[in-house]
Formats: structure tokens, sequence, C-alpha cells
């Protein structure tokens, strides 16, 4: 028996950074979105007892270094699994982008193996699970949007109708999630008016999302890497409504109002960066 699973990619329309918790973590507080960009994940059980992970990209690592490795790992240890596993991965969001593709990944096996192994769990059990994983897993065991706070592990799905056309650029490079937390000075970073935002989605109102939208953690990637920011401007001067990196990045979306002001800015896009992706908000 094999189950599959779509793994959307995400996009922080809005993030910011309260504070450092006195457990190391930093509290957020967050807007997130699905986007129409997805992999595939094909799991199916085996007799013996081993996990084996295949890809079509050769840039993942196929072993514990792995997430959807470390998901499967995780259900066998905690159920006493005996019996095995086979993941496939049709990898189609670009790796170490800020679009989340290996959490929404190590989601979709939880889901998965849930359904396969007949466990039953309920979804405040797989989000403990899959906070073990990685932060960004709680959300992306659900995805659609939603605002997150604590660590990552406090989801609220939001129902709202607002849909936009997105350009996704990611440039040919990656940023450290973890090197970008650790350059935080809580004193001095952007924040983000994340109630507003919460507000302007609930409310569909596409002017106050591109008002309140905003990223604490772009201007420490943009320091590193200002590549970033010409990507940005690139896309203004383009005709978007906005333009944000999400996540740690590098990956930038664009906002556009209808199709046509997206097609407009993924030519101008095709000839700067490779990896161009035109796209709707799920």
């Amino acid at each position: 028996m094999s189950v599959i699973e779509k793994a959307p990619a995400k996009i922080n329309l809005g993030l910011d950074i309260i504070g450092k918790r006195s457990d190391g973590f930093h509290e957020l507080s967050m807007i997130m979105a699905s986007v129409d960009l997805s992999d595939y994940v094909t799991v199916s059980e085996l007799d013996q007892d081993d996990i084996i992970v295949e890809s079509n990209s050769c840039k993942l690592p196929l072993n514990n270094r792995n997430d959807v490795y470390q998901a499967a790992v995780l259900l066998k240890q905690k159920f006493g699994i005996s019996k095995g596993v086979h993941i496939v991965l049709d990898k189609k969001i670009p790796i170490c982008a800020g679009l989340g593709g290996g959490s929404s990944d190590a989601a979709a096996v939880l889901r998965a193996l849930n359904t396969l192994w007949q466990l039953n769990l309920s979804w405040d059990e797989l989000i403990e699970i899959g906070f073990e994983i990685g932060s960004d897993v709680p959300y992306c065991l659900k995805g659609g949007y939603a605002f997150i706070t604590g660590k990552g592990e406090i989801v609220e799905s939001l129902e709202t109708n607002f849909s936009a056309w997105l350009v996704l650029v990611k440039p040919d490079f990656g940023i450290s999630t973890r090197t970008v937390f650790a350059e935080i000075n809580p004193g001095t970073i952007k924040r983000v008016d994340i109630t507003s935002l919460k507000q302007a989605v609930l409310a569909n109102s596409y002017d106050d999302i591109l008002r309140f939208m905003g990223n604490s953690l772009e201007d420490i990637s943009i320091a590193r890497r200002p590549e970033i920011q010409k990507i940005k401007d690139r896309m203004l001067n383009s005709g978007a409504d906005a333009a944000l990196m999400t996540g740690s990045g590098p990956t930038v979306f664009a906002v556009c109002r209808n199709e046509r002001c997206a097609e407009r800015i993924v030519n101008a896009m095709r000839g700067f960066c490779k990896e161009v992706y035109k796209v709707r908000i799920l």
C-alpha cells in the first residue's frame, strides 16, 4: 500500500521577532500562506525494518540529515513500528529557499504514515511530533492561511478568501536560518505589526495586507546578500504591488493584483535569476 501526499511551499506574509525566550528560542509572530508550488511525497510500507529515501533532486541528503527521514524515525520509535518505509520525494520547491520545502515534506510524511500505519493521531499530537523536527513543520501539517506564535508550535488557521498572483524568485545561493537567527538583536530589529496584518487577511483587504506585510529578518539577510534588495527593486520597478523576502531568505516574492502584472514580472526576472515561478496563494 502507498500513500501520496502533496507538500505545498509556504510564504511569510508577515514575520515578527518579539524577543528571545528564557529557553533560548525566539518568540515568533507570523502570518503564513500556502502557494501552489508543491513537492509530492509517496510513502510505501516495507516488510524489512528499514527507511529508504529517494528523490529526483541530487541536492538532497537521503539519510538522517533529511527531515523526511527524521519524521519516519520519530514515528517508528514513538509507536514501536517494526516495519520499514520507502519514501519518494518528487521535488519542485527550491532547496534552502525560505519556502519551507523540507518542513512541508516532513509534514507530508507524518500525515502519510499516520494513515499508512493507522496511528489515528490527532492534529495536536501530530503538531507536537512535528515540532521535534522543525519549527515550521506544525504549520505545514495543515497549511493554508495561519497565524503562528510561540516557537512555531502554536498554529491558528485563518478563514479568508484572499488570493493574489505571486512571482517567486530564488537567487542561486542559500542562507542558513540558524546563522540569521544568531544575528538577531531584539533591541534594534525591524518590527512588523502582525495584529493589523492578521485583521487585514481576515477582512480580505488587498491594500491593507500590502500595507502591513513585513519581515523582521529581511534586513539581516540583505546585509549579507545585497542581491536580495536588487531582486526586490527590480520587481517593484516592473510593476509589482509589493515585494518581500520570505522566511530567512533568500527567496523574494512579488504580489500582483492580476495575472498580466505577474507575467510582466516573470519576464523581467527571468534574465536576472534562473529560478522564477508564477504561483497563486492557495
